[in-house]
């Protein structure tokens, strides 16, 4: 076979090896943004250009928890040691939101002080990669799961667990893990029970899914809110928006929709403040 010949079968198979290749990963500039998105599908960041978030000042019934995370996240922004943090509690508590707002105000006071990278559960098999990807970076980072648990025979806790201890490598110096969930454990009862009911040593099976929330340093549990906080927060919202609506009216009505969804939460008080605004026809961007 001649040279030419040679030649032209390398440029095919070149052609066809760059057909079939998988695009280049492309990833966001950690400096040029506050917040982003992990895709484990290709392995990269999206930066986010305007986070979905509640202003901190509207956030009721969790200052204490607000003041925690808050002074945490604090101490991380400025190179000190902070903790791991699992909020945990009622759905509709104003977990995420609490998160999201924290952050905002940390950047507020210094610009780029912290990135807020979001993971999805699913997603939680990839966090070593992740790591790995972040470690690059001098930007310090908060890692974010919301409404993070483990079912069945789902094995990702396992990955989790080796992440928050460190493992041979070590948790990245500019990096803490922020996760969500609606149970203290992350795990539900029934499957902790159903591991002491099938392992050889129940104790130490149940021990080792149990402890996985104890690699978080920092809990912070959120409960439903009573009637005066629930009120607190629909009136913040009223004030904010300028509803106009007088306060007796606007307990009334915020009133019978928290008995029509059954429960009192920022979530709820949220959900009565969309449908009042629609009503009104005001804007709440």
């Amino acid at each position: 076979m001649d040279t030419s010949k040679v030649e032209q079968l390398l440029a095919r198979i070149a052609d066809a090896l760059d057909r079939i290749a998988p695009p280049a990963r492309i990833s966001a500039d950690m400096d040029g943004a506050d917040a982003f998105v992990w895709h484990a599908d290709g392995a990269r960041l999206e930066a986010v250009a305007k986070v979905n978030r509640v202003d901190i000042s509207l956030l009721k019934g969790v200052e204490r928890q607000r003041d925690q995370l808050y002074d945490n996240t604090k101490r991380f922004a400025d190179g000190l040691p902070a903790n791991n943090v699992l909020l945990w509690g009622a759905r509709g508590t104003g977990k995420s939101s609490l998160v999201k707002a924290v952050h905002a105000q940390i950047c507020a006071e210094r610009k780029r002080a912290v990135a807020l990278v979001e993971i999805h559960r699913e997603d939680i098999p990839s966090l070593p990669k992740l790591l790995g990807h972040v470690r690059q970076t001098d930007r310090r980072i908060v890692i974010f799961c919301d409404d993070l648990s483990f079912d069945g025979q789902d094995a990702a806790y396992k990955s989790l667990k080796a992440v928050l201890d460190g493992g041979i490598e070590g948790r990245p110096d500019n990096v803490v893990f922020y996760a969500t969930s609606n149970r203290r454990h992350l795990m539900p009862r029934d499957m902790i029970e159903n591991e002491r009911s099938t392992a050889i040593n129940p104790a130490e099976a149940v021990e080792e899914k149990v402890s996985l929330s104890d690699r978080f340093g920092l809990w912070l549990g959120f409960h439903n809110a009573d009637q005066d906080t629930y009120f607190a927060m629909i009136e913040g919202y009223a004030q904010r928006y300028g509803f106009g609506v007088p306060v007796e009216e606007l307990r009334r009505q915020a009133n019978e929709w928290s008995v029509t969804r059954g429960a009192r939460s920022g979530r709820v008080a949220w959900q009565f403040v969309v449908d009042l605004a629609g009503r009104l026809g005001k804007r709440i961007d």
